[in-house]
């Protein structure tokens, strides 16, 4: 006969830790009683972090439509409308966040930039 013995105290893991816990879970062949035990927490809460920590990964992931250009014609010529400038023609990134901001950049972006811009206003 096995007795586990659990002290009454409540114990506060951090988010490091329970990150840490849960890709355990996670490899390949892993048994979550046999990480739980380890651990010394109940399967119950290890699947309530995992559920916690997937959903907030995937809360970062956004729909993102592509819209390709439409080519000329073989022998046709693509020439501006009357009153169009080049700004107009310049490609355009738009970005539409969950929050409700949106993020509008005209002709050549910098990938870096872009990506400093996305990820400062997702933290918003």
């Amino acid at each position: 006969m096995e007795v586990s013995v659990r002290s009454v105290w409540r114990r506060n893991w951090t988010p490091e830790d329970r990150l840490r816990i849960v890709r355990e879970v996670l490899e390949p062949g892993a048994v979550a009683k046999l990480v739980a035990d380890r651990h010394g927490i109940s399967t119950g809460l290890l699947f309530t972090w995992r559920k916690q920590l997937l959903a907030t990964a995937m809360s970062g992931f956004a729909a993102v439509q592509v819209v390709p250009e439409v080519p000329a014609l073989e022998g046709q010529q693509v020439t501006e409308p009357e009153g169009s400038s080049s700004e107009a023609t310049r490609p355009i990134v738009e970005v539409a966040f969950a929050s409700g901001a949106h993020l509008t950049m005209r002709g050549d972006v910098s990938p870096m930039l872009l990506r400093e811009l996305v990820e400062g206003l997702a933290r918003r």
